[in-house]
């Protein structure tokens, strides 16, 4: 089962010239798979990311995600949209430093207003656990080291249950070990959760250890 899929993406861009950034892009994602996007900078690939994750709208083409047509919907429907069904994983964790980990995860959820705050807070604790994380629940996040920061990020990105995990360089701020446990926790999320996983990224083992791996340059897929 597809979780999402395009049909002919295309984009330019008009400053300072006029420049085709994404040439008709095409592709699929399966439910559970680990997708990797890699090119050179200035490849397309962060442009492509921020179309799927329906955050960029100007473009040619179409968008589909669970079986329904992105492309058209107003601002407002993308932002629900996103905050129910994508989870997003930034290189930077962009946390609340003087809230714990634990309220930092449950913003989204929050947010969203489906659950009561004892609810959120327990769906809170369990996505920590998953992380190995429940013992630094109540601590402040700037307390914790640039990893843990980041898997706190991963818990907050995954405490809607959202169909799609984005990364647009998750492990580019980590050392080896981190970028080892971060990808480990992706893997696990996809292979035992069922998890989609699209993610932007520099680390050529990172990508190759990932299901499939799609290559951008000069706005078009290579492989």
């Amino acid at each position: 089962m597809n979780i999402l899929e395009t049909k002919n993406i295309n984009k330019l861009f008009y400053e300072p010239t006029k420049f085709q950034v994404l040439k008709d892009i095409t592709i699929d994602v399966k439910k559970g798979e680990f997708l990797s996007m890699v090119g050179k900078s200035g490849s397309g690939k962060s442009t492509l990311l921020y179309v799927l994750s329906t955050m960029d709208t100007d473009y040619k083409g179409d968008l589909y995600i669970d079986n329904k047509l992105m492309t058209g919907l107003s601002t407002d429907k993308l932002a629900d949209i996103r905050n129910e069904k994508i989870g997003f994983v930034f290189q930077f964790h962009y946390l609340l430093p003087e809230f714990s980990c634990l309220k930092n995860v449950m913003i989204p959820a929050l947010k969203l207003n489906k659950y009561s705050e004892k609810e959120i807070e327990h769906q809170a604790y369990k996505k920590l656990e998953i992380l190995g994380l429940q013992d630094q629940a109540l601590k402040p996040a700037s307390k914790l080291s640039g990893g843990q920061q980041q898997r706190v990020a991963i818990a907050r990105a995954l405490i809607n249950d959202p169909i799609l995990i984005m990364g647009d360089e998750p492990t580019g701020n980590l050392d080896s070990k981190n970028t080892s446990i971060v990808f480990d926790i992706f893997q696990e999320l996809t292979q035992n959760f069922g998890q989609t996983i699209i993610a932007v990224t520099h680390d050529d083992d990172f990508a190759r250890k990932s299901d499939r791996i799609i290559e951008l340059k000069d706005g078009e897929i290579i492989r």
